[in-house]
């Protein structure tokens, strides 16, 4: 069942203010209600209820009659929601080329960036997906798979898909398999928590930890010098 705290996060999502939305659902709940019947509901102060409708009547979610001198207001279908939604999602869709040109011109500039937790980590291995090539990784280790389990189920199938390799040097067997992929072992002494990943012209350096992190760098020499160690390295480790 939906809690109230749920729902003003999503009203304050569609662009409502906190009291705007003790308002709405205010009036959702009471039906057509005066100022007072507002107030005496949600605790906001009379004076500042009229500022509040009159943003609401603006946003199309109320509307009101005047009976004797006196005002009652009353909450539109909640239908209107979805309207304000679309509303949005138009005016990205209509603003998105000019932002994208905007990235587009700053993307090559931007050679290091670092990213942490889980939902930064998604974002290096959506980059990995998005150069659709093959994908080097020096220390794959097990607590990759335990951070983002569900995540990597659904990169490896959209990586089958874009047929994407992997070769992978791993210090210790790992207990899943990896589809479309060659994996060779170096001894365990040298295991840490630290993996390489090299793709394209980019190195992610990751640490796997409870909060993980990476640095990924974007270096046409650097990417070489590591694919040159990484060579070396599956050249050394056993099959």
């Amino acid at each position: 069942m939906t809690n109230s705290s749920s729902i003003n996060a999503l009203l304050e999502e569609l662009g409502l203010t906190d009291s705007e939305s003790k308002v709405y659902l205010a009036l959702l709940e009471l039906g057509a209600s005066p100022i007072g019947s507002i107030t005496k509901k949600t605790g906001i102060h009379r004076r500042n209820i009229y500022d509040i409708t009159d943003r609401l009547i603006k946003k199309g979610l109320i509307g009101y009659i005047t009976k004797n001198n006196i005002k009652t207001f009353e909450a539109v279908n909640p239908r209107r929601l979805r309207d304000i939604l679309k509303e949005k999602e138009k005016n990205l869709d209509d603003n998105f080329p000019f932002l994208e040109e905007l990235f587009s011109r700053t993307k090559e500039k931007q050679e290091t960036n670092f990213y942490k937790g889980k939902a930064g980590l998604k974002a290096v291995f959506q980059d990995q997906l998005e150069q659709n090539k093959e994908v080097l990784i020096i220390g794959a280790t097990p607590q990759a798979e335990e951070l983002l389990p569900f995540y990597f189920k659904w990169y490896d199938q959209t990586r089958l898909k874009k047929k994407i390799n992997m070769k992978i040097i791993a210090y210790e067997s790992l207990p899943y398999k990896i589809p479309l992929s060659e994996i060779r072992f170096l001894p365990g002494k040298y295991s840490n928590p630290l993996a390489i990943n090299i793709f394209k012209d980019k190195v992610a350096i990751i640490l796997w930890k409870k909060d993980p992190l990476a640095i990924v760098i974007k270096n046409d020499e650097i990417a070489s010098s590591y694919k040159k160690h990484f060579d070396f390295l599956w050249k050394q480790a056993r099959k």
